[in-house]
């Protein structure tokens, strides 16, 4: 059954560790204060699920992706390479291709740290247009910012630069909106951070 919200929904394929922490987190409140819902495999979490199915799940309700693909590199522990991000958006460039009525309307912006290193390892996706944000999260927001209004038409979106300034708010204030809610900001949760996100944004407005 199609989500309800499947033209607000923006399926985010990043890396969760620390060091992208910073670009999530901003990535996150972007796609909130243009008036979407940020969705990732980090919305659930069920062990009678398979990772895999649950990620077909969420790109099927999602007529917007997102794809950091900056971090396809090999790990310093194993040697190998992080392929986790290009299959991701594989999926979901196939889900678009392949896929019936409302799938077919899929949009993605697909990100790099910098211009034209992904040709280096994934050269198939050479004629789309990948936008560089130099490990920024103020680019970050740029780039999201940018595409959304684009992808969408939606003529609501603030510029990048007031999104920029709103996120350095919201930092400001999550700290005591954590200690409120009983919680501790280096312990938030996806669900939790999303929460703090669309509430901080909905006093913003009143």
């Amino acid at each position: 059954m199609q989500s309800i919200h499947y033209n607000d929904n923006v399926f985010i394929n990043c890396p969760f560790d620390a060091k992208y922490k910073s670009l999530f987190d901003a990535m996150v409140f972007a796609i909130h204060d243009c008036g979407f819902i940020p969705r990732c495999a980090l919305e659930e979490e069920d062990a009678s699920q398979v990772r895999i199915d649950k990620i077909y799940s969420i790109i099927a309700d999602c007529r917007y992706g997102i794809h950091d693909i900056s971090r396809t590199e090999l790990d310093k522990g194993s040697g190998l390479p992080r392929f986790n991000m290009p299959l991701e958006l594989g999926v979901f460039l196939g889900a678009k291709k392949f896929g019936i009525e409302e799938q077919e309307r899929k949009k993605c912006l697909i990100l790099d740290a910098e211009p034209y290193r992904y040709q280096q390892f994934i050269s198939d996706i050479a004629g789309q247009d990948i936008q560089a944000h130099n490990n920024s999260a103020r680019e970050v927001i740029a780039r999201v910012r940018n595409w959304l209004r684009a992808a969408s038409r939606r003529e609501t979106i603030p510029s990048g630069g007031i999104i920029w300034e709103r996120y350095q708010e919201f930092k400001e204030k999550l700290p005591q909106m954590a200690r409120e809610g009983q919680l501790i900001v280096e312990e938030l949760i996806f669900n939790d951070y999303t929460s703090m996100v669309t509430q901080w944004l909905r006093i913003k407005a009143d």
